[in-house]
Order: structure tokens, then C-alpha cells, then sequence
């Protein structure tokens, strides 16, 4: 899997990540790289709270990454269309955005 190994994946502002897909399928090679990237062990010590889910499905289902964050929005990604970096990337820009908003307001 050729998931990109500079990415630092923290999992601070995310209270729950599921992941959907069908291993048969042809379109699941992203979603699994990103399960992998946010499985990690390294990832999963940035917050131990954080429920990392795998639904493993034989119904020939789409790939979806639904995503909880902590402030209880939600992301839900469909891995068909998208590689696993521009997941990453929407997954990131949000929980650094998220993270900023914390940090704001904890100084009020």
C-alpha cells in the first residue's frame, strides 16, 4: 500500500472514526490505506478515547469513512471517488481547524 508515510495523523478533536467497505470490491484501495493511516498505532495515541471502527461488509457496497468529531459534527467520506491523501486532507484541515477553535476558546 502506497500510503504517503509523512503524514502525521492526530486524532485530538475526533471522538469516533467508522469505517465502511467491501474487500472484493475494486474501489476500496484508499479507504483502506487511510484505515491503516488512522489505525496506526502511532496515530492512536494522540487520543486514546478515540474509537477507531472497521466494518468489514460483503455486499458490494460504496467505501464510507464517517467520521465523529468531538464537538459532534460529522464527516463522511466516500472513498471511491477519492485517493486516500485527499482524505487525509479533508480529514486533517478539518481537526486542525477544530483544534484552532478549542484553543480559542480555552484562552476566553
Amino acid at each position: 500500500m502506497a500510503a504517503p508515510s509523512k503524514a502525521t495523523v492526530v486524532l485530538k478533536a475526533v471522538k469516533k472514526i467508522a469505517v465502511q467497505f467491501c474487500p472484493f470490491e475494486s474501489n476500496v484501495r484508499s479507504t483502506r490505506e487511510f484505515l491503516a493511516m488512522v489505525g496506526s498505532e502511532k496515530a492512536r495515541s494522540t487520543n486514546m478515547n478515540c474509537e477507531v471502527i472497521s466494518v468489514v461488509r460483503h455486499d458490494q457496497s460504496a467505501p464510507v469513512v464517517d467520521i465523529t468529531y468531538l464537538d459532534g459534527d460529522k464527516l463522511v467520506l466516500k472513498g471511491a471517488k477519492l485517493t486516500s491523501s485527499e482524505m487525509l486532507n479533508a480529514f486533517q484541515s478539518l481537526c486542525t481547524a477544530k483544534d484552532l477553535q478549542a484553543k480559542i476558546a480555552a484562552k476566553k
